[in-house]
């Protein structure tokens, strides 16, 4: 099961569970990214800024999966299972991962999607977003869309952005 070299892998977790298995994982002194965005919270007498995982039940950690740390991984409080293609845990795209860094802790508006395939590849060239690839999605309404999919999840985040500042690549 080595891998040779640290790379990032998905992992499942309990419902509600990411802050504890990311505590639990940071504890294990196992480098660890638990992607959040900011949302407000409505409470009957106040609204309330929190931050919220960004892809709920999963967080990701950067190793180097030999079966020692495969087991600290999945004997974590809360772990469900790592993410597998044919029974064997498989490393997340480092430039999705980058892309998520990014988004992490955003005010922006965030939409989780269903997993998409269609649209130009863009990276955002300004801003606070800088460096962010995507796919960009064209509304007919006033505003535009980066789309950041996490193809080893089959998930996709939408996030607003104006289309002046995206670059198409090849």
């Amino acid at each position: 099961m080595n891998q040779g070299l640290a790379k990032w892998y998905a992992i499942h977790t309990r419902s509600r569970f990411e802050q504890k298995v990311y505590d639990g994982l940071c504890s294990k002194s196992i480098e660890t990214f638990l992607p959040r965005i900011e949302v407000v919270s409505r409470r009957k007498d106040r609204h309330k800024k929190i931050m919220v995982p960004m892809l709920p039940g999963y967080l990701f950690v950067r190793t180097e999966l030999d079966t020692e740390n495969y087991r600290r991984i999945i004997k974590t409080v809360g772990v469900v299972r790592m993410v597998t293609f044919k029974s064997r845990p498989i490393p997340a795209n480092d430039e999705e991962i980058s892309s998520l860094m990014i988004l992490d802790g955003t005010e922006r508006t965030v939409h989780n999607r269903k997993y998409m395939r269609k649209g130009d590849r863009v990276m955002i060239m300004e801003g606070p977003l800088k460096g962010l690839v995507g796919f960009y999605l064209h509304h007919k309404i006033k505003t535009d869309m980066v789309v950041v999919s996490i193809e080893l999840l089959q998930r996709s985040l939408e996030v607003e952005i104006e289309d002046l500042l995206l670059e198409k690549l090849q």
